[in-house]
């Protein structure tokens, strides 16, 4: 098996989903959150758009510092989201094309300060950013149902998408 083109099969997968959910999200319910301890909508949706981008993070550093703070990128628009996603997934194939499978074996660290978060393989952190967009997928979900907004299918049907 070629390691390297099935995870750049599946990174485009996963934004064919994403692109589907980000069209369907009502740009003036962006500060809209379910619950007090949610994010809002934008903040969610931005940072499933930035996620691919951690592939290239994974595979061009050795570790990520919590304590040098998070910025997020401004999104004004489902159009700013789509295009934040493009740059990410663009950003995480080429960064796929420049890696050889000995070289997922490196370690790799997430951080706040001295304390170390987690610590893995630059593999294991490839495979945590897919796993952090369905995650967080899945909680976009969640907004759209409870704005009473279809929910596209993921890996299948959904009740309001019968498109397999």
């Amino acid at each position: 098996m070629d390691l390297i083109k099935e995870l750049k099969k599946e990174l485009q997968e996963e934004a064919a989903t994403t692109r589907k959910f980000f069209k369907q999200l009502p740009e003036d319910k962006y500060d809209w959150a379910p619950h007090e301890k949610s994010m809002p909508l934008k903040s969610l949706a931005t940072h499933i758009a930035e996620i691919p981008e951690w592939i290239a993070m994974a595979v061009d550093t050795n570790e990520l510092d919590l304590a040098d703070g998070y910025h997020p990128t401004p999104i004004n628009s489902n159009e700013d989201l789509l295009n934040l996603l493009e740059k990410s997934v663009k950003a995480g194939l080429a960064s796929l094309d420049q890696i050889d499978d000995e070289q997922f074996d490196e370690r790799w660290a997430l951080r706040h300060g001295e304390q170390v978060l987690w610590d893995g393989t630059k593999y294991r952190m490839v495979r945590l950013a897919f796993s952090q967009t369905s995650h967080h997928r899945a909680q976009l979900g969640v907004y759209l149902r409870l704005l009473n907004i279809p929910i596209p299918g993921s890996y299948g049907p959904s009740a309001d998408d019968n498109h397999f």
